[in-house]
């Protein structure tokens, strides 16, 4: 493969800018356009060199098998066209006409099979070729050696050096016309030089390929391009500017077919060498026409600058082209495969970059004309100085030796130096006023310029700022009035008046003509020498330039926008400025624009740091009241955040968490699954991990660990949020609890209502046997304790299916008492079994009161099992019943009480004193005294308990006699 195929790219997208910045990019923002500019390359700069590495250490690790030959596709099989003098083919006896059927009896009849093959066999591994000489098979052994690729080193070589004077024009002086397209060309010429694929094809190596090919086609174009706008754009591309399309055209069809040989044509060898001299034939005739514009240029330049820079460009041009076409160019079109002088030929490309990176360097450094006649005059007026005063001091001398010759030569010296000392203040006065004449404006202003740009350096106030401003530039230009006009915005053309000196109006004022553009803009800056009249300004204006009285308005400028306005009037005896007074106040406003726009970032920062600094502790604030846990890691897996929450729920203080290991502080179950985690990329979730505290409680969490990233998407430690489920997952556990008691419920209702038939059966014979036996009294008195127990038996059932079955809201009159009877019927049989005796004290006549009976039964239901599971081990359960104001119930036990701390949260829904039950003592739902104190509430009703821990446990009801009706 040639070595100049490579770049395209990124050029097409650079260079199509750089085409057309006559028409959209002249409507963009000019800053905008030159941090774009600056960011794509450099992303287009990184991404070349990252690919250029991958491929050097990629070809190193490779070795490309070769066979010495060169095999062309002819009638369905490949032809030894060209043997490689000493190669593995020659040694393996193949010759030019033999034809290639198999490799190690692989058939093989493309080129593409052939190199699929040797990378199969691989370098030094000996194959077998099966040949067909004359008609006659024949096999061969032979050793494919490594492709010779040395020559890929030096070019990478020239890559690097296109690529590092590109960057130091570029960085040196990218303002100057033509660095930001040289650079362009140096990178398209480093890609050319470094990008050689190895022959695998996989993925990268298809994107090296075709960024070779790109490359190659692209660079000539661009160097011819170049040389067509450099130093200055060339008189037919300024009568005719679609050539600079023009140029790219042949690339883009030769890149055209190249890709529908490749990818759709199944290109043989013979076709893609063909490909390659073709582009390889447009490359040259590109590089032979820009030496030639370059040659037309120097010839017609005008200027002895220009032709001095064009000398040296053209000549490296012509030095740098002409090796390469004459030795690589003209044989490879000719026929001839590449031979290592060829290859060596390339080489001399190489002086481009180093031709035309003088010649961008050197560029507009040459005008010395006007230093040049200064420092003459100065330099003969300091000599004419010199010349007086070794004049004087020869004559004192010569003087005293002639008057007083005894004197000998200690006292020609001792005039000599008389003489020097006293005529050396003279000199030096002397010197000064002829410093003075030639350079008064240096003088006078360079300490105005160095207390300016102090001042402007130094404050970032922007009142005070301008302040300084106005009192330096009217102390030392000794105008009468001056004023600061400062725009809105950073890009508005409405101005309002900053900061003044001896002015009398400054406020209602129509501003808007210091905005409006106008001719005026190129010269630097705006005069009216009769502020009173200017008829070409409009009504409100011409009011305004009369009412401030300015002679001058100078525009302060930065990244081409005016910042403010300097205005200025007469000076104080009536004169106007002179124009190195202008010329000095033109180059204080650059400096003043910056400065007004670097106070304003200034102040904008702070605003922003103030934002910022509220939007942090906002978000701490956030994190620190969030109610879960929330910790960071670092890469080394040390706790950098730990939120307050995380303190309550692991006990664990921030000031012990932080800086320490995760393995320090947490249990191993959960760094083991951290470690299992943090493996794989994402965020990870682990659901109702039982954590240890250091408080030796057990807390069920549900844990997400994420990646913790930067702005750039970079990974710097990992992000833990842990939530504490523990209550939440005993809730649920109740509401099971709850949920199979309701099911078991049922169950016994629907049990209970099959009960009743045999019941109903037992008890109408047990009847029917009793009147037949009315002559025995024994089995009389049998069957009438038959008949009552089956009755009771029934009553029983009765009382569990009105408990179970589900009861309307209706509020009725009903009595308190039956339904405390129906209620301990119930249970009678469980206490019992538990030892506890039901001492009722119920009063027998009480008011009826208005409720509902299922739901009033549900309360003293759950109020004696409550009592039952409180007396263990027996009991006494009394029942008391009261009249009065209204009907009062007493529940009170002798159990085992509650706890003081537990009784405000009793009534709480499940919460439960039951988390370890007794044996025989099911695990308590926490509801039950829920519902209970809800029910109540809807009868209009209050209750209250008393109780101590160990002395039992006493419920107070109350039920008015009469309740409104309730709607629930």
């Amino acid at each position: 493969m040639p070595p100049l195929m490579a770049v395209k790219m990124q050029n097409s997208k650079q260079g199509v800018l750089s085409l057309r910045a006559a028409e959209p990019v002249r409507r963009m923002n000019r800053d905008f356009q030159i941090r774009f500019t600056a960011i794509l390359l450099a992303l287009l700069t990184t991404a070349a060199v990252v690919y250029a590495g991958y491929n050097f250490q990629a070809e190193n690790q490779f070795q490309v098998p070769d066979d010495g030959v060169w095999w062309v596709e002819h009638q369905g099989r490949l032809t030894a066209d060209r043997v490689e003098s000493g190669g593995a083919g020659t040694r393996a006896g193949i010759k030019v006409g033999d034809q290639l059927t198999a490799i190690d009896q692989h058939a093989v009849n493309t080129t593409a099979a052939r190199t699929r093959e040797l990378y199969r066999v691989g370098a030094w591994s000996k194959t077998t070729y099966s040949l067909v000489r004359k008609s006659v098979p024949v096999d061969v052994v032979l050793i494919p050696v490594p492709a010779e690729r040395s020559q890929y080193n030096w070019l990478r070589l020239i890559g690097l050096i296109y690529l590092g004077i590109g960057l130091y024009v570029l960085l040196r002086r990218w303002t100057a016309p033509g660095s930001t397209q040289f650079y362009i060309f140096c990178l398209v010429s480093f890609i050319s030089y470094t990008f050689h694929y190895t022959g695998k094809f996989n993925g990268f190596d298809w994107t090296i390929y075709w960024g070779n090919v790109v490359a190659g086609l692209l660079q000539a174009a661009l160097f011819l391009h170049f040389v067509l706008t450099f130093p200055e754009r060339h008189w037919f591309v300024r009568r005719h500017r679609w050539v600079i399309f023009a140029i790219y055209v042949p690339g883009l069809l030769l890149l055209s077919v190249h890709i529908l040989a490749v990818w759709f044509l199944k290109a043989t060898e013979v076709l893609r060498w063909n490909l390659d001299r073709l582009e390889m034939g447009c490359q040259a005739l590109f590089f032979v026409a820009a030496a030639g514009v370059l040659l037309y240029n120097y010839r017609r330049a005008s200027t002895p600058i220009l032709r001095q820079q064009l000398k040296w460009v053209t000549r490296g041009t012509i030095l740098a082209i002409t090796p390469f076409t004459l030795f690589y160019v003209v044989p490879y079109l000719t026929g001839t495969l590449p031979t290592a002088a060829m290859k060596i030929s390339v080489l001399s490309l190489g002086i481009l970059p180093l031709t035309f990176g003088y010649a961008i360097f050197r560029y507009r450094l040459m005008d010395v004309d006007l230093i040049f006649k200064r420092g003459m005059v100065y330099t003969l007026a300091a000599g004419a100085i010199a010349g007086a005063y070794f004049a004087v001091v020869a004559g004192v001398a010569e003087l005293v030796h002639l008057q007083i010759p005894s004197s000998g030569p200690l006292g020609l010296v001792l005039a000599i130096v008389v003489t020097a000392l006293l005529f050396d203040p003279v000199r030096k006065w002397i010197q000064g006023r002829i410093d003075q004449v030639f350079y008064r404006t240096g003088y006078d202003y360079r300490k105005t310029l160095i207390e300016f740009g102090r001042e402007l350096s130094s404050e970032t106030d922007l009142d005070k700022m301008l302040s300084a401003v106005v009192d330096r530039l009217s102390r030392t230009l000794l105008v009468d009035r001056m004023a600061v006009f400062v725009s809105d915005g950073e890009t508005s053309q409405q101005f309002v008046v900053a900061k003044s000196f001896g002015m009398t109006q400054t406020s209602g004022l129509d501003l808007s003509f210091l905005g409006t553009p106008r001719p005026e803009d190129a010269v630097g800056h705006l005069f009216f020498d009769n502020t009173h009249q200017v008829p070409r300004e409009a009504v409100n204006a011409q009011q305004a330039i009369a009412k401030l009285d300015l002679n001058y308005y100078i525009p302060c400028r930065a990244q081409k926008h005016t910042i403010a306005v300097l205005g200025l009037g007469k000076t104080v005896e009536g004169d106007f400025l002179t124009s190195e007074d202008v010329e000095l106040l033109e180059t204080l406003a650059g400096y003043l624009g910056i400065a007004v726009q670097n106070a304003r970032l200034y102040a904008s920062l702070q605003q922003k740091v103030a934002e910022y600094e509220r939007l942090k502790d906002f978000n701490e604030n956030i994190v620190e009241s969030i109610n879960v846990g929330v910790l960071a890691v670092d890469l080394a897996d040390r706790i950098e955040s730990w939120n307050s929450q995380m303190e309550v729920m692991y006990a664990l203080p921030r000031w012990q968490a932080l800086t320490r290991s995760l393995g320090d502080v947490f249990p191993p179950a959960f760094v083991e699954e951290f470690y299992r985690v943090r493996r794989n990329p994402g965020i990870h979730n682990l659901y109702k991990f039982r954590l240890g505290t250091p408080t030796g409680e057990s807390r069920v969490v549900n844990v997400a660990i994420a990646p913790l990233v930067t702005k750039d998407f970079s990974v710097i430690g990992r992000l833990i949020i842990m939530d504490d489920i523990t209550e939440r997952v005993e809730l649920e556990a109740q509401l099971s609890q709850a949920d199979k008691l309701s099911s078991i419920g049922l169950l016994a209702a629907g049990v209970a209502h099959e009960v009743n038939t045999p019941l109903a059966v037992i008890s109408s014979y047990a009847q029917m046997l009793s009147k037949q036996v009315q002559g025995d009294p024994q089995k009389g008195a049998l069957l009438e304790k038959i008949t009552r127990q089956t009755f009771r038996a029934s009553e029983i059932v009765n009382n569990l299916l009105n408990f179970s079955r589900t009861s309307g809201t209706e509020f009725t009159a009903i009595d308190i008492n039956k339904i405390i009877s129906d209620t301990l019927a119930l249970l009678e049989h469980q206490f019992k079994v538990t030892k506890i005796k039901v001492q009722d004290e119920r009063t027998s006549q009480i008011p009826l009161i208005t409720g509902n009976a299922g739901r009033l039964q549900q309360v003293f239901l759950n109020l004696f099992l409550n009592a039952k599971d409180a007396m263990s081990k027996g009991g006494t359960l009394r029942i008391t019943t009261t009249n009065g104001d209204s009907v009062g119930v007493m529940v009170s036990d002798t159990g085992s009480g509650i706890a003081q701390e537990h009784i405000h949260r009793i009534y709480d829904p499940f919460f439960t004193t039951k988390t370890a039950p007794r044996e025989g003592q099911a695990r308590g739902t926490g509801l039950g005294l829920s519902v209970t104190y809800g029910i109540i509430q809807e009868h209009a009703g209050k209750i209250r308990v008393e109780s101590r821990s160990g002395e039992g446990t006493t419920f107070y009801l109350d039920f008015p006699l009469t309740k409104k009706a309730v709607n629930v």
